[in-house]
């Protein structure tokens, strides 16, 4: 199987959970929508630059991620206007839930990303340094914090 053809069945393959992570990042269905399109055609186009066929999701995750990444630096460019009757806010508000997926959203950017990708896309400790251009023990302070802060809420919640 030539390199296209296994890239071409990877994204084929992967659409459901590269749109979950994307969503996942952005929390927004057009802007994960258009991260994927782009990622995808990002990889097509650069899929010369795969060294390893057995690496793809790794690689792919990465484009990802980069795209996911580029649309958070656009929005933070752009102004929103409030609507009508609403009053702009200040903060962010809390998690209107207890649910965990709502405080893993909470969660400061990298820390979230590393957290996501650990246990929603179960990547290694070494895939996600790869993915996301950090030092191993970086992603592991990274996950530990995480998981510590996610306790802690967890554990001031009422059941």
């Amino acid at each position: 199987m030539t390199k296209e053809e296994r890239l071409t069945e990877f994204l084929i393959e992967n659409q459901a959970r590269s749109y979950r992570l994307a969503y996942s990042v952005l929390q927004d269905r057009e802007d994960a929508l258009d991260a994927v399109q782009t990622a995808v055609c990002r990889a097509l186009e650069r899929q010369d630059s795969l060294r390893d066929p057995g690496a793809v999701k790794t690689w792919f995750t990465r484009i990802l991620m980069n795209a996911c990444t580029d649309t958070l630096r656009r929005r933070s460019r752009e102004v929103p206007f409030p609507e009508e009757g609403m009053e702009p806010c200040q903060e962010d508000p809390e998690p209107a839930d207890d649910s965990l997926a709502r405080r893993v959203d909470a969660l400061p950017g990298e820390v979230g990303t590393v957290i996501k990708l650990r246990f929603y896309e179960e990547l290694t400790l070494k895939e996600i340094g790869e993915v996301t251009g950090q030092n191993i023990n970086t992603v592991k302070s990274r996950l530990y914090a995480g998981l510590k802060r996610l306790r802690v809420a967890m554990e001031g919640a009422e059941f």
